[in-house]
């Protein structure tokens, strides 16, 4: 929870100081954005330690126009990465009726460039994943049906959990699930756009260069590919 002051208040964008604290990943103000910055030190702590692992960071966040939960992840010049990234979607919508993966898209858009997500995808090595977990206010779908079911508390936390079981299925750690391979989802044609940031570490930054960074993202949408 990095934005308990706005919370409070009865916010669910804005801080206490009125920034939307996941536009500010970039350069965090130890005034104005200390969550934000806390956060952030921490992590690149975990990142240098060499007896730490940091293998996954998800962001998760309430969603006030599309419906079920999806994710957003990042674009990278690796098209293994690439690959490897759409793994745990896909796995998480395997576990979770509400869970969309037609709505998960992989995306670095100039507006997101500020968020954990972005900011992360571009800091951590090919070792670790980074998304961001979005969630509708309101209600989503199930399978191929068009009636809406309201989300409730207990919705919310069934989702966590199916998080959870997700986690066990990748570290293949849940004896209930088959120990099988898991083929790599099919994606578009040629090698995402060059995507750098000279001042951040790992092999392939997704921060903006200054060009005029355009909107681009990718829906995977491969049902010969399923689970």
């Amino acid at each position: 929870m990095l934005n308990p002051d706005g919370v409070y208040l009865g916010n669910y964008r804005c801080s206490l100081m009125g920034f939307d604290l996941n536009r500010h990943w970039l350069d965090p103000s130890p005034w104005a954005h200390p969550t934000l910055h806390g956060v952030k030190q921490l992590i690149i702590q975990m990142y240098n330690d060499p007896k730490t692992s940091l293998e996954f960071y998800i962001d998760i966040h309430a969603h006030s126009t599309m419906m079920n939960g999806f994710m957003y992840g990042n674009i990278f010049e690796d098209e293994e990465r690439f690959q490897r990234q759409a793994v745990f979607p896909k796995l998480l919508c395997q576990n979770a009726e509400d869970f969309s993966y037609s709505s998960t898209s992989f995306n670095r858009d100039a507006v997101k460039a500020g968020t954990g997500r972005r900011f992360l995808g571009g800091l951590l090595d090919h070792t670790s994943y980074c998304y961001t977990l979005e969630v509708s206010f309101y209600s989503y779908t199930i399978g191929g049906t068009t009636a809406a079911v309201p989300y409730t508390e207990e919705a919310y936390m069934k989702l966590g959990r199916n998080v959870a079981r997700t986690f066990l299925d990748y570290y293949r750690l849940n004896p209930m699930v088959e120990k099988v391979a898991i083929p790599m989802p099919r994606l578009r044609k040629g090698k995402p756009p060059s995507y750098k940031h000279s001042l951040l570490r790992g092999p392939a930054s997704n921060h903006p260069n200054g060009k005029g960074d355009k909107k681009s993202s990718v829906n995977h949408k491969d049902p010969s590919n399923s689970f």
